[in-house]
């Protein structure tokens, strides 16, 4: 039996991409083509496979293993996987990091926007900035202006980014880095999201700085938002847009 070439392409790591085509085959001959065509991409020097598989076919992601793919990644919808064609190739690593930011807003009365989760740890109430999770695709400046909105209501504007936070050991195994960013108040009425915040309000920027509901991390981070100028957006000669670039540099107050 001749065994038909699986389509492919060269990537930028010395491998082999399977073509999304391959997984139109029954589920046998595509399994007997993938070991012919590994066997020959190998001999080739190709250094990786790749092949990403989506739930309509996941019947194909046993077959792989068995092959020697293992998994590399994977989203709601599909699958990627990897096998080395040579034994020291080089497996390019996938997202290590989680990605917030928080917003320090001080209104002109020098008071706060701050929150209190409603799950957290403990009965215990403390008080932190509003923020969240980046979405994919997002700039920092918009996730962080679009999370201050979605939990407190308040409309606001990106000034600079003050500072940042990273550690290891975060959910799931992974490490998280945390940006904390200037912003200007744009209004002033409260409407708090009831599904994740319990409380929300302006607080005194003296009283949240002495209080016993904070805790040092936040009272050191507020403070440098608010004793620094921080990073500003900035251009640079020769990227594209600003839809996929975002840049910040020093800047005057």
């Amino acid at each position: 039996m001749v065994t038909e070439p699986l389509p492919f392409e060269v990537n930028a790591f010395g491998g082999v991409t399977i073509l999304p085509a391959a997984l139109e085959l029954p589920d046998m001959a595509f399994n007997e083509a993938l070991r012919h065509n590994l066997d020959a991409w190998a001999a080739q020097g190709y250094k990786l496979a790749w092949l990403k598989i989506g739930l309509e076919r996941a019947a194909l992601i046993p077959l792989a293993a068995e092959q020697g793919f293992a998994f590399h990644h994977s989203d709601e919808t599909s699958l990627m996987m990897t096998r080395r064609l040579q034994p020291q190739a080089f497996v390019p690593a996938y997202a290590t990091h989680y990605v917030g930011a928080g917003g320090v807003a001080l209104n002109e009365r020098q008071e706060l926007l701050v929150v209190c989760e409603l799950h957290r740890r403990g009965n215990r109430p403390y008080y932190k900035l509003p923020g969240g999770a980046l979405q994919a695709g997002e700039h920092l400046a918009d996730a962080v202006v679009r999370e201050v909105l979605e939990e407190t209501g308040v409309s606001t504007r990106f000034v600079s980014l003050a500072c940042l936070r990273h550690w290891h050991g975060y959910r799931d195994g992974k490490s998280d880095i945390y940006f904390v960013c200037r912003l200007e108040p744009l209004s002033q009425a409260i409407q708090r999201q009831v599904e994740e915040i319990e409380e929300c309000l302006w607080m005194p920027l003296a009283d949240y700085m002495a209080s016993d509901l904070v805790s040092a991390f936040n009272k050191q981070i507020v403070q440098a938002a608010v004793g620094t100028p921080g990073l500003a957006i900035a251009e640079i000669t020769g990227y594209g847009p600003r839809e996929r670039y975002e840049f910040f540099m020093p800047h005057d107050d």
